[in-house]
């Protein structure tokens, strides 16, 4: 589609033909999907699908995230024009992108939506097409996670954080978005000295063996350094990246659930994750967007630069390898 076309476009959510392309109508019109990807339920012939878990019945302090997912779709038509910058793939035009929509479940049963959850990402992971998620509050990557390790096996884990949500959770009904991946690490979903917690800056003295680089450490060295010693952890194994957005100081993402000061800074995000090209993606996440307590949308515009971020990872590994 031409530039100057634009002005004939809308709804391209629904009425694009195929997959690929950048979305040129008006950024505050039509409907939202993700970068303007066409929504579908039929895989068929689809590389990545987007899909959003409106989820919050698992936080600690503010809920919220449940409007995370469409705030991010909405903040995304600000990028859908152009290709990604500063990366050496544009997934828009090479790959079959496509927004899923989001996971269906009763929200009076919260104790059934782990399960919903794990079967949903499971169906689409079945068509050997890979997944981006939009949460939700953070408790949700352990439902992705088993379901990825179901087809995987176990993998590393690149973690982005205020929190390493560690904490211990011994008990396997409790739902809760603070314990998941002690969880994890303890069936044997992640590998522990093979992944690692980027952002870190509160205080939890088990580590259970995952490598952390918190986030003073991030200020100290520099976001070449800190690629340097993910990648060094990581090695070429597959890994599940999940990216809370509490990871960023509230400076640049006040609309999350539990912010806490000293974090990274948008620049140093996008530049640790552009210069993580070649890690081996296997799926990826962004958590913890509840745009109501930003009334800017600044929150929302970096979940959605953040998944960006994340879907070209995986292009990248697709289509260059390690």
């Amino acid at each position: 589609m031409a530039l100057e076309d634009a002005a004939k476009v809308i709804d391209e959510g629904i009425t694009r033909q195929g997959f690929k392309g950048h979305g040129f109508e008006a950024t505050y019109a039509g409907v939202t999907s993700f970068l303007r990807r066409t929504y579908t339920k039929d895989l068929t012939g689809v590389d990545l699908a987007v899909t959003g878990i409106p989820f919050d019945c698992a936080v600690t302090n503010r809920p919220g995230t449940r409007f995370g997912p469409r705030a991010i779709r909405e903040a995304s038509t600000l990028q859908s024009p152009d290709a990604p910058y500063g990366w050496d793939v544009d997934p828009l035009v090479e790959f079959n992108v496509a927004d899923y929509g989001d996971v269906a479940f009763d929200h009076a049963k919260t104790w059934e939506f782990p399960k919903a959850l794990q079967d949903h990402i499971a169906g689409i992971l079945a068509t050997d097409t890979a997944c981006l998620s939009l949460g939700g509050d953070h408790y949700v990557t352990y439902p992705i996670l088993k379901a990825h390790v179901e087809k995987h096996g176990p993998v590393s884990l690149l973690q982005f954080d205020a929190h390493s949500d560690t904490w211990v959770d011994d008990d396997p009904e409790r739902i809760d978005h603070g314990t998941m991946f002690y969880k994890a690490v303890k069936e044997g979903l992640v590998i522990p000295e093979r992944s690692v917690q980027v952002g870190i800056r509160t205080t939890n003295e088990d580590t259970l063996g995952v490598n952390i680089i918190d986030a003073p450490e991030v200020h100290r060295i520099g976001p070449e350094a800190t690629i340097a010693r993910i990648k060094d952890i990581l090695g070429d194994h597959k890994t599940y990246v999940t990216f809370d957005i509490d990871g960023l100081d509230p400076a640049f993402a006040p609309g999350t659930g539990t912010p806490v000061w000293g974090g990274l800074s948008s620049a140093q995000a996008a530049a640790i994750l552009r210069g993580l090209a070649g890690i081996n993606v296997i799926g990826m996440d962004v958590v913890e967007v509840s745009p109501q307590y930003d009334i800017s949308g600044a929150t929302a515009i970096a979940g959605a630069h953040v998944a960006t971020e994340l879907m070209c990872l995986w292009a990248h590994r697709q289509k260059f390898g390690a």
